[in-house]
């Protein structure tokens, strides 16, 4: 009898065609190990930790000094609603929030005008002493402020710009460029060089291809440059008090801690916290309304 022979049988000289293998499904195990285990118990504690710090100082500015002391975990019975426009205008805290805006804003609008352009050249461009030259801005961030102060004033006194804003805003721009331009770097670095390559065809130079198509896309790294350098500058009080002397030009940061050094005198512990809400929440409210792109830029940017 014969048999029957298949289309792919024939060809291969009657032996029967092979069933095709079915690939094995690899089952990805959803075990949490002990370390990653540990590691998010130890986040979560430190989340419950700060919230908490975060709760007692929204309730010991609602409180007069005696609660503050007396009852500093429970929460105000009577929330002392008047601390805030209190401190707001015995201390002149809407004169430093100014300066601070001012100040703040200026800096890191000019530290990211610098920044960007150093950045994409460093990360895009091949040239003698770049990788030098990037090893030394990232020597910047290891330097301490208190190291460069005698120097700076030194260079700041012959310039007539001790006790000046502007002068204060040169050294805001000098200490926070160089964590700019690393993370910057690193964020320039991932973008495809593809797209240079088809400006370059359709016949745009460097500086167009980095204004209309390098910089848009880079824009998550920039904002979140721009919000993390704001923020470290925010409620700095070392370098004010050191080169800011009048009281009609001092930040929020140096405000505060004139307000804390009067403690002494006045004991109005709840307008201290007060005013250190004023300071902190601006600060909170960036962070909780840019979280993601400051996580997604520092992600992107560490990508290479």
């Amino acid at each position: 009898m014969a048999t029957a022979v298949g289309p792919a049988s024939a060809a291969s000289g009657g032996v029967p065609a092979r069933a095709p293998r079915r690939r094995r499904r690899t089952v990805r195990s959803t075990r949490i190990g002990p370390a990653s285990l540990l590691g998010r118990l130890i986040t979560w504690l430190w989340v419950l930790f700060n919230l908490a710090i975060f709760l007692w100082m929204i309730f010991a500015s609602l409180k007069n000094s005696g609660q503050v002391f007396n009852s500093p975990w429970s929460p105000p019975t009577h929330p002392e609603w008047s601390n805030y426009s209190r401190v707001w205008n015995s201390s002149d805290l809407a004169r430093a929030f100014l300066n601070s805006i001012l100040l703040v804003g200026g800096s890191t609008l000019v530290v990211l005008v610098l920044a960007c352009p150093a950045a994409y050249a460093l990360s895009r461009f091949v040239f003698r002493g770049g990788r030098l030259l990037t090893v030394y801005f990232v020597m910047g961030m290891g330097i301490p402020a208190q190291t460069i102060v005698i120097p700076a004033y030194i260079g700041l006194s012959h310039l007539s710009m001790v006790d000046s804003l502007f002068g204060l805003g040169l050294l805001y721009v000098g200490a926070s460029l160089p964590f700019a331009v690393f993370l910057l770097t690193g964020f320039f670095s991932t973008l495809p060089g593809e797209l240079e390559e088809a400006a370059q065809i359709d016949g745009a130079g460097r500086l167009r291809t980095f204004v209309q198509i390098m910089l848009p896309l880079a824009q998550p790294g920039v904002v979140t440059a721009g919000i993390l350098t704001a923020v470290g500058l925010w409620s700095e009080a070392f370098l004010s008090l050191v080169f800011i002397s009048s009281n009609t030009k001092d930040p929020l940061g140096l405000s505060v801690l004139t307000l804390y050094a009067s403690m002494q005198y006045t004991s109005n512990w709840g307008g201290l916290f007060a005013g250190v809400c004023i300071m902190v929440l601006p600060v909170l409210g960036a962070y909780v309304w840019l979280g993601r792109r400051i996580v997604s830029g520092l992600t992107t940017g560490v990508g290479k």
